[in-house]
C-alpha cells in the first residue's frame, strides 16, 4: 500500500496538477478541493487511488472521502508538496457562490456549529457518565444509595454538564463573527453579554419562577442560557457593523472605538430587537420539532430514520445541530438522536453486505472499512464509497433506518447529549435505556444487511 506522501501526489496529478487547483482544504472526512476546469480531472483515476473511498462534486468542490483521520494526513502531505496553504475559508470563498440559497445558507450555518459540537458532544458523555454514576442500580452493586452522593459531587457533575448549555450564545457567537469576518473576541464578549447575571435567567423565566425586564412597557428583555438564535444573528449583524466601522474609524481610534461602537450598538439590538423576536422564532421550531417526534405509532422514527441520510447526501443536514441543541436545551433529554443513529447505523449494515458478498477485493478493501466507519457514526465513506455507487444498497440501508427508527420511537429511546451516533452513542445512554438502544442499532443493521445481501447487491455488478 502506498504511504500519505505517494497517495496526495497521485491526487494531485488524478485532478490535473498543481495549475488546476485554487483551493484545497478538508472537514472530518473529505477532501475539499476547489479546480479551475472540472474537466482535467480523471475521476475514474481518482477511485482507483489508495485509501480513497469515493469522491464526487458537490457545491463547487471536488470532495475524496479518506475517512476520519486519514485525510488529515493526506492533507499535510499535500500542503508538503507545496500545492495550497488554502484554509477552510478560503475554500468557501470560492465556493460562497456555490449551490441554491438554502444550501449556501445551511452550509453557512454549518461552518458555524462545527467548530462547536465537540465541546457539545464532551457534555452529552458528561451527562451520560452522571447518570450512570448516580443511578440507583449502579449505586447498589457498591451498596450506596442516591442519599449517599454528596452535594459537592453533584455540583462538580453540574459545572461539567451545565457550562457549555449557559454560554452557547457566547460560542456562537464567538464562531459566527469568525465565519462572517469579524474579531472572534468581540463576539465572545457580545455573547457573553446575552447571559449576563445581570438578566432575568432564561430558565428561570421559563419555570415562572422571575419575571423578564419590561422595557418601554411591551420588550420583554431576558437572559439568552442556551439560545441559539439570537446569538448567531447577533454574530452575523455584528460582523457586519464591525466591517463599516473598520473602514471608516481612523487608524489611530479603531482599537478603542470600534469594539466600543460594535458592543454598545449590537447589544442594544440584540436585548430589544433580535432576542425578542428570535426567541419566539425558536419556540416554533421547537413546538414544530416536538410535534414531528410525538406522531404516533413510531411513525416519527420511520420517517426521520427512513430519510436523514438522504438529506445527508444533500449536504445540509448541520441544520438538525440547532433542533438538537434546542431539544436538550428545552427537554434536558434528545429523542431525535436514536432515530438519526438507526439511519447511520443502516447503512453501515448495507455496507457490510457489500463486502462480505462482493468477491472484488478493491470492493472488500472498500467496503469492509467504511462500513466500521459507520458504526463509528460516520457513513459518507459508505454512502459515496459504496451504497449509491449500486444504489440498491443505499435504498436498503434506508429501510434498515426506517425500521430502526420506528423501534426507537416505540421505545421512546431519548440521549443525554448530540453528535455521536450508533456505537459511540452508547455513552448517551449509560443509563436503563442502553441494551434497548443497542437492541434497535442491531434491529437497523439486521435489515440493511440482509435486504442488501439477499437483494440489493449481484455479483456482476462488482467493478
Amino acid at each position: 500500500m502506498m504511504n500519505n506522501e505517494e497517495i496526495a501526489k497521485q491526487v494531485v496529478h488524478s485532478i490535473g496538477g498543481k495549475e488546476n487547483i485554487q483551493s484545497v482544504a478538508h472537514c472530518a472526512t473529505r477532501l475539499r478541493i476547489v479546480v479551475n476546469n472540472r474537466d482535467k480531472i480523471d475521476e475514474e483515476k481518482v477511485e482507483q487511488i489508495d485509501k480513497v473511498k469515493g469522491a464526487f462534486f458537490n457545491s463547487g468542490q471536488y470532495q475524496i472521502i479518506f475517512g476520519t483521520g486519514t485525510v488529515n494526513r493526506i492533507y499535510e502531505a499535500i500542503e508538503s508538496i507545496g500545492v495550497s496553504e488554502s484554509r477552510e475559508t478560503d475554500v468557501k470563498e470560492n465556493t460562497k457562490k456555490e449551490g441554491s440559497k438554502l444550501q449556501r445558507a445551511i452550509r453557512t450555518f454549518g461552518d458555524v456549529f462545527v467548530p462547536i459540537i465537540p465541546v457539545l458532544v464532551a457534555t452529552g458523555l458528561f451527562m451520560g457518565l452522571r447518570g450512570l454514576v448516580t443511578h440507583e442500580q449502579i449505586l447498589a452493586l457498591f451498596g450506596m444509595t442516591p442519599d449517599n452522593i454528596s452535594d459537592n459531587f453533584l455540583l462538580f457533575t453540574e459545572v461539567l454538564t451545565d457550562t457549555a448549555f449557559v454560554f452557547l450564545p457566547a460560542l456562537v457567537a464567538w464562531s459566527t463573527f469568525r465565519v462572517f469576518g469579524g474579531t472572534p473576541v468581540i463576539g465572545l464578549v457580545l455573547g457573553l453579554m446575552l447571559v449576563s447575571p445581570s438578566l432575568p435567567n432564561a430558565w428561570n423565566v421559563a419555570d415562572g419562577g422571575v419575571d423578564p425586564i419590561n422595557f418601554f412597557g411591551f420588550i420583554p428583555v431576558i437572559g439568552y442560557q442556551g439560545s441559539v438564535l439570537p446569538a448567531f444573528f447577533a454574530g452575523l449583524v455584528g460582523a457586519k457593523v464591525e466591517k463599516f466601522f473598520r473602514k471608516r474609524v481612523p487608524e489611530a481610534l479603531d482599537l478603542i472605538l470600534t469594539p466600543f461602537l460594535v458592543l454598545l450598538i449590537m447589544i442594544i439590538l440584540s436585548l430589544f430587537a433580535l432576542g425578542p423576536v428570535l426567541h419566539i422564532v425558536e419556540n416554533w421550531i421547537f413546538e414544530g420539532t416536538i410535534a414531528i417526534l410525538e406522531l404516533p405509532f413510531g411513525l416519527s422514527g420511520l420517517i426521520i430514520g427512513f430519510l436523514h441520510q438522504v438529506i445527508v447526501i444533500t449536504g445540509v443536514h448541520h441544520i438538525f445541530n440547532l433542533l438538537e441543541i434546542q431539544l436538550l436545551e428545552n427537554l434536558s433529554f434528545n429523542p431525535f438522536n436514536p432515530l438519526i443513529s438507526a439511519a447511520i447505523a443502516a447503512q453501515g449494515g448495507a455496507t457490510l453486505a457489500v463486502g462480505l458478498k462482493a468477491k472484488s477485493k478493491k470492493m472488500k478493501a472498500l467496503a469492509l472499512p467504511s462500513s466500521f466507519s459507520a458504526f463509528l457514526g460516520i457513513t459518507e465513506p459508505a454512502i459515496f464509497g459504496v451504497n449509491l455507487r449500486y444504489g440498491k444498497p443505499f435504498i436498503m440501508g434506508l429501510i434498515g433506518g426506517g425500521v430502526g427508527g420506528f423501534f426507537a420511537s416505540i421505545f421512546q429511546l431519548k440521549a443525554t447529549g448530540m453528535a455521536v451516533t450508533a456505537l459511540p452513542g452508547t455513552l448517551l445512554y449509560l443509563n436503563d435505556q442502553i441494551l434497548i438502544y443497542l437492541l434497535v442499532n442491531i434491529i437497523s443493521i439486521a435489515t440493511a444487511f440482509l435486504l442488501t445481501y439477499f437483494f440489493g447487491y449481484k455479483e456482476e455488478k462488482q467493478s
